[in-house]
């Protein structure tokens, strides 16, 4: 689709058809700038189907000249033209060919190329921050771009023409500085660089007058500096210019002229001796000393005007006087006020500006009145004898006490001290006033204290006791008096009585204690009278503390402790029947007892004892009841039930409520407790001798051990019983003794007939004749008793006696039998 397309079109006149093969030409292929340079244009296209080759056309769009092409292989996107001209317009084309020379597509853009490349003529600091550069005006350009790089940061600043300056640059620091020329197209290569280095940074001075004649100059080090120029000047222009060169960071300049402004410059210098930044300050010296400061006094409440003359370089002037008192002023005085009584004044006058104060002027002293005396203190050293005391004041000279008694009596008192003495009477009220006097005058008026004396001691008491602990105290009425207090102590606690009438019952009293009775007059305003005489009292004896303790079951030892010498005590004791009792009281060291004895048994007394003095009578003791142990039951039997086994009976104690009976021998013993009149013991030996014993226990847990006549046990019964026939009819009964040698009895009871036999003592063996056959029979061998019964709780044994022909055939034992 190349020309001959194109003119086919315009042949047959179908525009419309022509107008879309070239959109569909250009389709999908762009290009756009990609850099630009004072001799150089550089493209970028985008890349199109069936591409072989790229030819980038450059022609001079304002100016004649012939164009300029370059052809790239169709792999390239971006591609340049060079040897243009600067700050040029150009047309460029950029054309996609096919490997047969057709074009594909096409696209161009208008770029201009940029300016021609500046020479720099020069670059120089002046400043620490900055580097001027110099340079001749390139054609063409628009601006100028500076840029500075010192090897760790490049910075760039943009001008319109020469000289152009570069900023926020480093103190001290060398640059390599290049410069490039700018217009619509772009910038320019930049030029051949140049270096330079900036000067050093300027000192950073701080300022102050220490004093109305001096500055002092500081500023920290800079760097690369070894020397440091200072220039001062008068900031209004009188005077000569003072110039100093110094390797420090500080100087001072002394001799200068108080409260005027000056201007201070200061810049470093290198190892070059090149110069470096400046930098300037203004410092005013402080102002002069004032002189003539007068003082004139308005009054107490308007205080003292103080006047002075004005000095030079003074912003405001400051008064201070002593205890804080100051005030401040623009002027030439002010007024201090309100004054303070008792002071030596002392003022002082300080001018002060920026840079600070001056020295203080020369004091000026004034003298006020002594103030009102403070801390007054009435102390009672002894009924009626008052000291007045307060505290001295600062220049007080000397002091006058006023007294002026309720009923218009009034006494003074002049003296230098710090106390005065006066007589008082108890009862009245009285005002004092104390007044400080010095060369000024008279203190203005204190605190007036109004005290009162203690009222009056009541007269005519009369302790009387209404009962063991409480005592009535009557008394006459006294002066100043509104309440009275009575008080009984006994040195451990006190009883307090408060009333307005004048009698006071006090209960609750220690019994056997000495009270030191006090009744003292009291009023709202000064309390209680503290000097009336004591008065002392003893109360009756205490109730004794009665302890009863068991000497025998039936002797008992009542007892307790006292220490009232004059006490007599009596013990009461009551209940229980038939009471013999002995109550003589013994004593020693201060311990009473009594002994009651012979009490009965089972019984319950109730102790107590009151004691008697001359004071009156004590209380009765609590009542301490008193037990004797139960009593032992009159009868006991002893009944043998089985042969280990035994029913013990007895008739009943007064006072038990349990028992405990026992019977022990060296086999044993057998208990048991019952709150019965009986019971049964188990585990008893046969033919063994007991000793028999019980105890008679009460409700409350006393015992009584009663002993009783022995028991033996029954005789063992014997065991291996058997039968054996024997001749003629006749059966043995056969068994081994057990326990010793006893008497036995062997007895058979048949259906038809029973037999018995005895044998004699110390036999194992008897026999018995003419015994029925053919029928069975229950054997029992029983021991005999001393007494000669027999016992019935023996085993029993069943045998079968079978016949052959009409005699005692076979013997069969058939088992054992209960006992009915």
């Amino acid at each position: 689709m190349g020309k001959s397309r194109l003119a086919l079109c315009m042949i047959i006149g179908v525009i419309s058809i022509c107008m879309t093969e070239i959109a569909g030409t250009n389709k999908g292929f762009s290009i756009s700038m990609y850099t630009v340079t004072s001799k150089s244009i550089s493209v970028r296209w985008s890349r199109v189907p069936g591409i072989h080759s790229v030819k980038v056309t450059a022609t001079p769009k304002t100016v004649p000249g012939t164009p300029v092409f370059v052809q790239f292989n169709g792999a390239t996107i971006i591609g340049s033209i060079v040897s243009l001209n600067p700050s040029t317009s150009y047309t460029v084309n950029v054309e996609a060919i096919d490997s047969l020379g057709n074009m594909l597509a096409s696209s161009e853009i208008e770029q201009r190329t940029a300016p021609d490349v500046p020479s720099i003529d020069q670059a120089y600091s002046k400043q620490s921050s900055s580097i001027t550069v110099e340079w001749t005006a390139v054609p063409g350009a628009t601006g100028y771009t500076l840029r500075a790089k010192d090897g760790k940061s490049i910075i760039e600043t943009t001008v319109t023409d020469s000289p152009g300056t570069i900023r926020n640059l480093d103190p001290a620091t060398q640059y390599m500085i290049s410069l490039m020329s700018v217009n619509a197209g772009g910038r320019s290569q930049p030029s051949l660089p140049k270096k330079a280095k900036t000067v050093l940074a300027a000192p950073l001075l701080s300022s102050s007058s220490p004093s109305n004649d001096s500055i002092v100059m500081t500023w920290e080090p800079v760097y690369m500096a070894v020397e440091y120029t200072l220039s001062l000047m008068r900031a209004d222009g009188v005077g000569s210019r003072l110039k100093v060169n110094t390797s420090q960071t500080t100087m001072t300049f002394s001799g200068l002229d108080s409260g005027i402004a000056y201007s201070i410059k200061a810049n470093a210098w290198d190892s070059s001796h090149t110069q470096g930044d400046d930098f300037s300050v203004t410092q005013i010296t402080r102002p002069a000393v004032l002189s003539s400061v007068k003082l004139t006094m308005i009054s107490r409440s308007l205080g003292v005007d103080v006047s002075w003359s004005l000095v030079e370089g003074a912003e405001i002037y400051t008064v201070l006087g002593s205890s804080r008192l100051n005030c401040t002023s623009v002027f030439s005085s002010c007024t201090i006020s309100p004054l303070e009584c008792g002071n030596n004044y002392s003022v002082i006058v300080v001018a002060s500006n920026k840079a600070g104060p001056s020295s203080p002027s020369e004091p000026a002293n004034f003298l006020t009145v002594p103030c009102a005396p403070q801390g007054i203190r009435i102390e009672e050293v002894n009924p009626g004898n008052l000291t007045v005391s307060w505290s001295t004041v600062p220049l007080g000279e000397y002091y006058i006490v006023y007294v002026k008694r309720d009923d218009g009596l009034e006494v003074f008192c002049n003296t230098s001290q710090s106390t005065c003495d006066y007589q008082f009477q108890c009862g009245f009220t009285y005002f004092i006033t104390v007044f400080a006097y010095n060369t000024a005058g008279q203190s203005p008026l204190g605190s007036v204290l109004n005290y009162t004396t203690a009222p009056c001691c009541p007269a005519d008491i009369k302790p009387a006791f209404v009962s063991s602990d409480t005592l009535e105290i009557t008394w006459s009425p006294v002066r100043g008096a509104e309440v009275y207090e009575t008080r009984a102590g006994d040195g451990t606690s006190v009883i307090h009585c408060n009333d307005t009438a004048t009698v006071c019952a006090l209960s609750a009293l220690k019994c056997n204690t000495r009270y030191s009775v006090i009744v003292s007059s009291c009023s709202e305003i000064r309390g209680c009278n503290t000097s009336c005489v004591a008065h002392y009292v003893m109360t009756a004896p205490c109730s004794p503390q009665i302890k009863v303790t068991e000497v025998t079951p039936f002797t008992f030892n009542v007892s307790w402790s006292s220490d009232n010498k004059k006490a007599n005590y009596t013990v009461l004791i009551r209940g229980g029947v038939s009471l013999e009792a002995e109550s003589r009281t013994h004593r020693s060291s201060g311990n009473f007892w009594v002994v009651f004895s012979n009490l009965p048994c089972g019984s319950t007394f109730y102790v107590s004892a009151i004691a008697t003095s001359p004071e009156g009578e004590s209380l009765p003791s609590y009542t301490v009841p008193l037990e004797t142990a139960p009593c032992c039951p009159q009868n006991l039997t002893v009944t043998q039930v089985t042969q280990a086994m035994t029913n013990v009976s007895w008739s009943v104690g007064q006072g038990a409520q349990s028992y405990v009976t026992m019977l022990e021998s060296l086999r044993g013993e057998a208990k048991c407790h019952t709150l019965q009149s009986h019971c049964l013991l188990g585990c008893i030996t046969c033919g063994t001798n007991y000793t028999v014993s019980l105890q008679s226990i009460s409700d409350t847990g006393l015992t009584s051990v009663c002993m009783y006549q022995g028991y033996s046990s029954s005789a063992c019964c014997p065991s291996s019983v058997k039968l054996y026939r024997l001749a003629n009819n006749a059966i043995r009964v056969y068994w081994r003794a057990i326990g010793g040698s006893h008497n036995y009895t062997a007895d058979l009871y048949g259906s038809n007939a029973n037999y018995t036999c005895t044998p004699s003592p110390g036999s194992n063996s008897c026999d018995i004749s003419e015994v029925s056959c053919g029928d069975v029979y229950t054997v029992v061998v029983s021991p005999m008793s001393s007494n000669g019964s027999k016992v019935t709780f023996c085993p029993r044994k069943v045998y079968s006696v079978s016949c052959s022909g009409s005699n005692v055939g076979m013997v069969i034992y058939r088992g054992k039998r209960s006992v009915e």
